[in-house]
């Protein structure tokens, strides 16, 4: 975030009336079809045709002429260097834009060029350095026939997914707009003046009252106000949201960002009509017209798929070392009291969804408590006695690896409370302004606030304002090292058992 801060955010949350925080039953699913990653369809190609690339040119070499040649090491660097020179030409060509690769007639001309000045390259290099004799001519024409054939076909496939993913909406950008009158006319006129800004504008929302603010904004309804948006971003996708408020107007547009903060969504203002002209390296562009960051959604593109890909694989490894450990409970569980071993849990996750989360069972079954309205204290009666043990050290938690394969968890994040959790008998988002932007990232099995001394009992508001504090900072701060940072402190954090019930 660079316009606003977040303590401006949470301080001008404070002065705001009619502002509804999201009701624990509040689903928060969101409509298909989910958005797709540009960045990461652009870059998973270079990976896929670059190793495509390479695999051609190796099965060639095994199949036309190991055991044939001296010149091996002559090889091995006309292997490498292909799909190096290949992918790099075709980047610099154009060949891995979005656009380009929906339209097959672009696509192909921009990787027939990059292939056809590699094996160019190629050649004039073992001519230069005198290896053209060593090098088989065969070899050179196949692999440039096999691998031209290759690109095309995978770039024939390629358009026909794109294309079909454009006209699902996958690859736009779901953007609400805050702020209608001319200002907001002239914001949407230019999005849509331009051809390719992957902007689809869902409607615009407006505080001010209807003789302000007419109903429709250059041919977009007016779908309610800026509480009103905050809901219809917990049910619908919305990628982006774009103030066309002046940025002079700042109290009005904190009071606004105090609602809009918790939203896992990228927020920008519009500084296409604005008077101030900062330098063009402070804007950034949706197409050519100019805004401000001021919120980023925490993890987004390659973000999202290095997590997600650390997040299984690390659950899976641990499952295999930790099976005698939770076989052992299991059993425990299982022959100490009557009832299923597994307890299972509806709990907010990422924007709010209900996730049903799973532990083992740690309480008497006809006392268990579902919706978590009950927070468990010392020597709560309600607690087996083996319950009494897992929840100490924390092995009650196990089982939510499978929700870490499934997709609802993370192994690291802001831990998931129950529904109806409480501090001082007031729910959590009473308590602590800005509680639901904890959500804007997946909850985890353990966190930063967890090793911090922040886990087990939240029963007065100060521990839930300072578990709520290090959440956060986990989401502006996160990365896969801090990820591993945490996850590596947290045997040595559960010896700590002073607040775990």
């Amino acid at each position: 975030m660079s316009a606003f801060d977040v303590r401006d955010i949470m301080e001008a949350a404070r002065p705001v009336a009619g502002y509804a925080a999201p009701q624990p039953g509040e689903t928060g699913a969101v409509s298909r079809p989910k958005a797709l990653s540009p960045l990461v369809l652009c870059g998973s190609v270079r990976m896929l045709e670059g190793a495509a690339i390479l695999t051609i040119g190796a099965a060639l070499y095994a199949l036309m002429l190991h055991g044939h040649t001296q010149a091996s090491a002559v090889y091995a660097a006309a292997i490498l260097f292909v799909p190096l020179a290949t992918v790099g030409l075709a980047q610099a060509a154009g060949a891995y834009r979005l656009q380009a690769m929906r339209a097959f007639g672009q696509s192909a001309i921009r990787a027939l060029a990059a292939w056809t000045l590699t094996f160019l390259l190629l050649s004039a290099a073992l001519v230069l350095a005198k290896f053209a004799d060593q090098t088989s001519r065969l070899w050179l024409g196949t692999y440039y026939g096999v691998g031209l054939a290759a690109l095309l076909g995978g770039r024939v496939a390629l358009s026909r997914f794109v294309e079909a993913q454009t006209r699902a909406g996958r690859f736009d950008r779901r953007t609400a707009i805050v702020g209608g009158g001319a200002a907001g006319e002239a914001l949407i006129a230019a999005l849509e003046a331009q051809a390719e800004t992957g902007i689809s504008i869902v409607g615009v929302f407006d505080d001010r009252n209807d003789d302000r603010s007419t109903e429709f904004v250059a041919g977009y309804p007016k779908l309610g106000n800026v509480d009103d948006l905050v809901a219809y971003a917990r049910t619908h996708r919305v990628d982006l949201i774009v103030f066309t408020i002046p940025i002079t107007a700042e109290t009005r547009i904190l009071q606004m960002l105090a609602k809009l903060w918790v939203l896992p969504i990228d927020i920008r203002l519009s500084a296409h009509a604005a008077k101030l002209r900062l330098r063009p390296r402070s804007y950034s562009y949706l197409g050519s017209v100019p805004v401000l960051d001021v919120f980023d959604k925490p993890i987004a593109d390659w973000d999202v798929v290095v997590k997600a890909v650390f997040d299984r694989c690390v659950a899976l490894l641990a499952l295999l070392a930790l099976s005698p450990i939770m076989i052992a409970v299991a059993l425990a569980v299982r022959f100490t009291s009557r009832g299923p071993v597994l307890f299972r849990q509806k709990r907010h996750g990422f924007n709010n969804e209900l996730i049903e989360v799973y532990k083992f069972r740690s309480m008497y079954t006809d006392l268990c408590d579902a919706t978590g309205d009950k927070m468990v204290t010392k020597g709560d009666r309600r607690v087996t006695p083996v319950g009494r043990f897992i929840r100490k050290t924390s092995l009650d938690e196990l089982p939510q690896l499978f929700n870490v394969l499934k997709g609802d968890l993370s192994l690291v994040g802001p831990r998931p409370h129950a529904l109806q959790s409480k501090a001082a008998n007031m729910l959590f988002d009473q308590v602590v302004d800005g509680y639901f932007a904890r959500h804007r990232v997946k909850p985890g099995i353990t966190g930063w606030a967890q090793i911090n001394g922040w886990r087990g009992e939240t029963d007065t508001p100060e521990k839930l304002q300072r578990r709520v504090e290090h959440d956060l900072h986990y989401i502006e701060n996160w990365s896969v090292l801090f990820d591993l940072q945490i996850l590596l402190t947290t045997p040595f954090a559960l010896l700590k058992t002073e607040n775990a019930y």
